[in-house]
C-alpha cells in the first residue's frame, strides 16, 4: 500500500513529550516543535491492525517474548543489514539508554574511563557520570561538511586506560553512517586496547540510498566477542512509546553481567504491546520503511534547497543516516545559549540545543526532519523571519 506522510496528525492532548510539554521544555507553548527524537507519522498499518487485536484480547497481564518474537529480531538483522545473529545473545531492555546505564554498572568500575565522540547523544554522557566513571572525549572532526573521526586522538585516548567506548552508529546528531573501513580501523584500535565498544544503532534502520549500515559486531568474531549492539524498531517504526528495545550481545560473560544488573531493578520482560509491535513491525514493515526513507530523503532535499535559495546564513551537515539534521548556525555570531534562546523567543521553534551535545556543538542545533513536509516548511519559515530581522552587520561569511 502507498502510506501518506503529508497527512497532519494531531498529537496533542495525547500526553506527547514532543507537542504537549512545550511549556515546560521551552519556557512557551506556542513554538512549533522541532526536537525529540520520535517522528509525526503514523506507524504502519500492520502494527496498528496487531496492537488493535491484541488490545481487544482485553487480558493484558505479564508477558515474554515467545519464539516467534526472537524469530522476528533474527530475520530483521539477517534482511536487513546481512547479520546472522544466535537467539541466545538477545537481551529485553525496556530503552537504550537504561540499557547503557546497565552495561556501564556492570561491566566497568567507579572511576573508569569511558570513551565518547562529541557532539553525540547527550545521554551518553549522563550515562557515565551517573555511576561514578570518567568521561574521555575524543571530538570528532569537522571538515568540507563532514565529520570524521579522529584515529590518532582515539589511540592517545585509549592508551591513557579507558576500559569502554560508547560508539554511536549511525551518529546522532551529525548523521554520518560510518564506513567499512572506519569501523575496522576503530575495531583495531579496540582490540590492540582491549575496550569493551557498545555500539547504539538504534538508528541503523534509518540509512539513505547510497549508504550501508555495519553493525558493529558483524565485522568480525573477534569484535563481536567484545561488543554489545543496542538495536530497537522505536525510532525505524516511530514505537519509542511502547518500550522495547534488545541488546545483541554475542559475548555470553557481559551478557549475564548485564541481565543480572538489570534484575536488581526490578525489571523483567517486555510489556505486551511492544511485543505485539515489534513483532509485527519486523514481519511486515520494510515497505513503509522504504516508502518513508524516500519521503524523509524528500525532506533533506528541500531543506537543503530552502537553506541555500532562503538562508544561506545556516548550513546544513548532509545526513547519511537518521530523520535528524545537524544545522550549523554559527555564522550569526550568536553565544550558543543565545542562540538558542533566539530560536525558541524570535523564531518560536523548538530544536536542541547544539551545546548539550558536548564540545564542538556550540552554535549548532539539532532539528527533526520525521514530520510533514509542511511542518517543516513553517518551521523554516519562522527561522527565516527571525533571520531576516537581524542587524545584517552582525552575521558572518562562510566565504
Amino acid at each position: 500500500m502507498n502510506y501518506d506522510f503529508d497527512q497532519l496528525i494531531d498529537r496533542q492532548q495525547t500526553g506527547c513529550i514532543k507537542w504537549d510539554f512545550n511549556q515546560r521544555t521551552f519556557g512557551r507553548a506556542d513554538i512549533l516543535p522541532l526536537w525529540v527524537a520520535d517522528m509525526d507519522f503514523k506507524a504502519p498499518e500492520a502494527v496498528v491492525e496487531a496492537l488493535v487485536k491484541r488490545a481487544q484480547h482485553g487480558i493484558y497481564g505479564y508477558s515474554s517474548g515467545t519464539e516467534s518474537y526472537y524469530q522476528a529480531i533474527i530475520d530483521w538483522m539477517q534482511k536487513r543489514h546481512s547479520w546472522t545473529i544466535q537467539r541466545e545473545w538477545i537481551a529485553f531492555s525496556p530503552g537504550i539508554v537504561p540499557a547503557l546505564n546497565e552495561l556501564i554498572r556492570s561491566l566497568t568500575k567507579p572511576g573508569e574511563k569511558i570513551l565518547i565522540q562529541s557532539p553525540v547523544y547527550p545521554p551518553f554522557f549522563h550515562a557515565i557520570q551517573n555511576h561514578g566513571r570518567e568521561v574521555v572525549n575524543s571530538q570528532l572532526t569537522l571538515a568540507n561538511g563532514r565529520y570524521t573521526m579522529d584515529f590518532a586522538d582515539l589511540e592517545e585516548k585509549f592508551a591513557s586506560g579507558v576500559k569502554m567506548m560508547i560508539l554511536c552508529n549511525p551518529h546522532n546528531p551529525v548523521g554520518r553512517v560510518w564506513e567499512r573501513g572506519e569501523l575496522e580501523r576503530l575495531g583495531q584500535l579496540c582490540r590492540a586496547h582491549d575496550i569493551i565498544v557498545i555500539s547504539d544503532e538504534i538508528h541503523g534502520d534509518l540509512i539513505y540510498e547510497g549508504y550501508q549500515h555495519l553493525p558493529f559486531a558483524s565485522l568480525s568474531p573477534e569484535l563481536a566477542a567484545q561488543s554489545i549492539v543496542c538495536t530497537a524498531p522505536s525510532k525505524t517504526f516511530n514505537l519509542a512509546g511502547l518500550q522495547n528495545s534488545n541488546l545483541i550481545i554475542p559475548n555470553a560473560k557481559y551478557r549475564q553481567a548485564f541481565q543480572a544488573s538489570l534484575s536488581l531493578t526490578g525489571v523483567h520482560n517486555p510489556n505486551v504491546f511492544g511485543i505485539t509491535a515489534l513483532e509485527a513491525a519486523y514481519q511486515y514493515g520494510s515497505d513503509w520503511l522504504d516508502q518513508l526513507m524516500k519521503y524523509l530523503k524528500g525532506n533533506v532535499e528541500f531543506l537543503m534547497s530552502f537553506l541555500d535559495q532562503e538562508l544561506p546564513q545556516i548550513r546544513a551537515i548532509q545526513p547519511e543516516g537518521t530523520y535528524l539534521i545537524w544545522l550549523d548556525f554559527r555564522a550569526l555570531g550568536m553565544e550558543p545559549k543565545e542562540l538558542h534562546k533566539f530560536l525558541v523567543h524570535k523564531a518560536g521553534v523548538g530544536l536542541n540545543a547544539g551545546y548539550s551535545f558536548g564540545l564542538g556543538g556550540e552554535g549548532f542545533e539539532r532539528l527533526n526532519l520525521g514530520c510533514p513536509r509542511s511542518v517543516l516548511e513553517d518551521g523554516l519559515q519562522r527561522i527565516k523571519k527571525a533571520v531576516m530581522g537581524l542587524d545584517a552587520s552582525l552575521i558572518h561569511s562562510y566565504d
